[in-house]
């Protein structure tokens, strides 16, 4: 391939993650969070299987398509579903695994490229993906349906009995979502501890669409904070960069972080021709700091865990423009190194949290869509404009390359000022 049908190639995996996001809201209000997550993993095993199979470039478009449509319907449903079974006193914990299995994918993918990324075995690893997916159908008939889901659409002997597999009481315990205003449960905890006030309200309503979220005032708020939180995430140039990495040929790695491209340039100055583990040691630091959030969460609160993770990220960035540009390779290895854990135990995991959280419950499927929507499209914008910004910023002079990391800087500054303005968990 050369560089322009690479580039769409790669391109097209967040097209598609763009309109799987998009449709989120249909999927799971229609036929409920178990269809939605049965309908990621069926789209997932065809696009991978495709993409495994591939003998010309047209089933590796279709397939990345398909794979990218199955990871914004994911996305999407994937914090709701656990947000609406975990118990209330352990939601921000269980919320991070979201991310937490995210991180583990890439982890896992990379180690397997490093002896599968060849010429005649790199379909294994897609056809692991596609193997993967296929294991979640089969087990598909054991999955348990939302009961907030169920109490909706008036299935109550179902929501009862669905409420018994996830708890294992013999009466019929409720969740904050589906509890009547004054209702308390020791195992799950009184409604009011929730962040949203309104968490309670109006959960027999119709699911509210997206054209109703983006135009009633009532949602202004959660709209914004979703947003925000998204921006925050994706304008930090956490994912920009990310197709210029030598692992972007392999499925997962869509997710890697754009300090890869300079990690592998940067670190292998010290480390000379280890640039393939060095970026699966720059995942590992990853894996083990997304981690910390499942303790932290619930003791820390979500807000002081993102004013941690926004100012060591912040001054991270900084820290990396300053080294690249000065030519101080040391400084700028620790703070990609900074950056990735200063990420990692904040920003990368609890905007998935906050989703449900602050959302009101008849309009979550619809937040939810939006938020990740945007945060395709900033996705892709970021990796659009990276390189473009960063020669115009240095003028073409490679010791001048870390000015980019000033501008990242500053829009994760600004979007994390505004999140916080509204947020108040």
């Amino acid at each position: 391939m050369d560089n322009p049908t690479f580039s769409v190639l790669t391109s097209i995996y967040t097209v598609g993650g763009l309109l799987g996001s998009i449709g989120a809201n249909v999927v799971m209000d229609r036929w409920g969070r178990k269809g939605a997550c049965l309908a990621s993993a069926f789209i997932m095993a065809v696009g991978a299987g495709f993409m495994g199979v591939a003998a010309s470039l047209s089933p590796l478009v279709i397939g990345r398509l398909l794979t990218g449509v199955a990871a914004g319907l994911g996305l999407c449903v994937g914090p709701i579903y656990i947000s609406e079974i975990a118990p209330t006193k352990i939601k921000g914990a269980v919320g991070v695994l979201t991310q937490f299995a995210i991180v583990i994918g890439i982890m896992i993918t990379q180690a397997m490229g490093l002896q599968l990324a060849t010429p005649r075995t790199w379909r294994l690893v897609l056809l692991f993906s596609s193997a993967l997916s296929l294991a979640q159908l089969i087990v598909g008939p054991i999955i348990v349906e939302s009961p907030v889901w169920l109490n909706r659409h008036g299935l109550l002997r179902d929501k009862d009995a669905s409420v018994r597999r996830l708890w294992k009481v013999g009466h019929a315990v409720r969740s904050p979502d589906v509890a009547s205003e004054d209702a308390e449960d020791p195992l799950l905890g009184s409604e009011h501890e929730s962040l949203n006030p309104n968490r309670g309200a109006d959960s027999h309503g119709p699911a509210v669409a997206v054209p109703q979220v983006l135009l009633r005032r009532e949602f202004r708020k959660p709209l914004a904070i979703v947003c925000f939180s998204m921006l925050c995430q994706q304008l930090s140039g956490v994912n920009a960069g990310k197709e210029y990495s030598p692992m972007s040929s392999i499925a997962a790695a869509d997710i890697l972080f754009e300090v890869l491209y300079y990690s592998n340039n940067i670190l292998s100055k010290a480390l000379p021709d280890l640039g393939p583990y060095v970026s699966l040691g720059i995942t590992i630091v990853n894996f083990f700091m997304t981690a910390a959030p499942i303790f932290l969460i619930d003791r820390l609160g979500r807000k002081k865990l993102l004013s941690l993770s926004a100012t060591g990220s912040i001054v991270s960035l900084l820290a990396v423009g300053f080294g690249l540009d000065s030519g101080a390779v040391v400084l700028a290895s620790v703070a990609i190194i900074s950056f990735i854990a200063s990420f990692a135990i904040g920003i990368g995991p609890v905007p998935f949290v906050m989703i449900p959280e602050v959302s009101p419950p008849q309009a979550v499927s619809a937040l939810s869509s939006v938020g990740l929507s945007l945060n395709w499209v900033a996705n892709f914008l970021v990796g659009l404009v990276f390189l473009p910004l960063r020669d115009f910023l240095s003028h073409g002079d490679a010791s001048k390359e870390g000015r980019v990391f000033f501008v990242f800087a500053a829009f994760l500054a600004f979007f994390t000022f505004m999140l916080f303005s509204l947020y108040r968990g």
